[in-house]
């Protein structure tokens, strides 16, 4: 029986980047998957956006240093991950949403976030030919920005198996052994392994996962669509999004929406329905581009002529308030989750993968402390992200 000293469940945007961390420190580790390759999940469904303006800490501070990692990476390993720091801007449309949001910057400014709320003309300036009705105004960080889900994901497995990851596809686990409490092993479809570490980064599969060891997950799937155009001249850089509710009798109501600009030129695009659609069916339906395509083109009238190349639904993993579960549990010794990303876990993947290593070799710091503490539940209390 082959001995690891880490076993990954799940090679997605959060378990490769949790791989590629534990082997720079010189870890043996394996990871494993149902699919057959890595980023087969929703990591390919992912529309890119990497931003630390949260309202959580430690989302905040683990996405500010995944934008450190994202934007250096090409200049340290030479793969073109398509990095753009665009900046993301949050619109407002109403004295509420501007309140909110000014609110939200004060909180972001404490965490050393580089955001201000900018007023109408501005926001003008930002996404030329917006239409400015109703528009009071909204936020602008520009470190923010965005990258291939894919190209990034692939550049960080193929660097994590340089340095030594394994990595098992078409393999899913069926349990988790334990002794007095104690990780021991897994057991697959497959094969069984030894280990004394379990890390759970399933995605939406993450409750199947801390089921085997008798731990309810409060990580329940629902399904987000998005979309993507042909290409055109780069006319705006941020993501770009837009938190007013709309009501819509024919195709459906809808939260908020949001999009961006790729290097390429396409625009790629997303909706948050409402309400929520919860289970595992990635069928696109036929009410998402009537939804969004209308919201699109009454916000930038120019984006009327431009033609859809094709549209693909896939899975947040949801937690209650929004916010990942991430760390060691009390019922385990062994278990970490690193689960309930929330559709923002290709964003917060590189500097997660950079906590859990530390979590692992027992190297943590005040700061990711303060992080676990942020991101782990308390019964009968919810630090609700305010901009989930």
């Amino acid at each position: 029986m082959v001995e690891y000293d880490v076993i990954i469940i799940g090679a997605g945007s959060v378990g490769v980047p949790i791989a590629l961390a534990m082997a720079t420190d010189g870890l043996r580790t394996l990871v494993l998957d149902s699919l057959p390759s890595v980023a087969q999940a929703d990591n390919k469904h992912a529309i890119g956006g990497i931003r630390a303006t949260h309202s959580n800490i430690g989302k905040a501070l683990l996405c500010k240093r995944s934008i450190e990692i994202f934007s250096k990476w090409e200049e340290e390993y030479g793969d073109d991950i398509w990095w753009n720091q665009g900046g993301y801007t949050f619109l407002a449309f109403s004295d509420e949403d501007k309140k909110m949001l000014k609110d939200t910057v004060k909180l972001q400014k404490s965490f050393g976030l580089n955001i201000d709320f900018l007023e109408t003309e501005k926001i003008k300036e930002l996404i030329p030919g917006i239409n400015e009705e109703g528009l009071v105004g909204g936020t602008f960080s520009p470190e923010d920005g965005n990258a291939s889900p894919l190209l990034s994901l692939h550049s960080f497995y193929r660097r994590s198996k340089q340095l030594g990851t394994k990595y098992h596809f078409n393999e899913e686990v069926i349990d988790i052994n334990l002794k007095k409490r104690s990780i021991v092993g897994i057991k697959t479809t497959k094969s069984k392994y030894k280990t004394n570490i379990v890390i759970n980064a399933a995605g939406a599969q993450a409750k199947d996962i801390g089921n085997l060891i008798g731990l309810d997950l409060p990580v329940e799937p629902e399904s987000h669509e998005a979309g993507i155009t042909e290409p055109v001249q780069k006319f705006f850089s941020p993501m770009v999004v837009d938190i007013s509710p709309c009501l819509d009798e024919k195709f459906g109501n809808s939260k908020n929406y949001y999009f961006y600009q790729n290097n390429e030129g396409k625009i790629i695009f997303c909706l948050t329905p409402n309400p929520t659609i919860p289970g595992i069916d990635r069928r696109e339906t036929s009410t998402f581009l009537p939804q969004i395509t209308k919201r699109m083109v009454q916000l930038i009238p120019r984006l009327k002529n431009i033609k859809i190349r094709r549209t693909w639904r896939g899975l947040y993993p949801m937690t209650h308030d929004g916010n990942p579960i991430v760390g060691n549990v009390e019922e385990v010794s062994g278990y970490i989750n690193a689960v309930g990303m929330c559709g923002q876990g290709f964003m917060l993947g590189p500097g997660l993968g950079e906590l859990i290593a530390r979590i692992v070799t027992e190297r943590t710091t005040p700061a990711d402390k303060l992080i676990l503490n942020s991101l782990t539940p308390k019964p009968g209390f919810f630090n609700e992200e305010v901009l989930k």
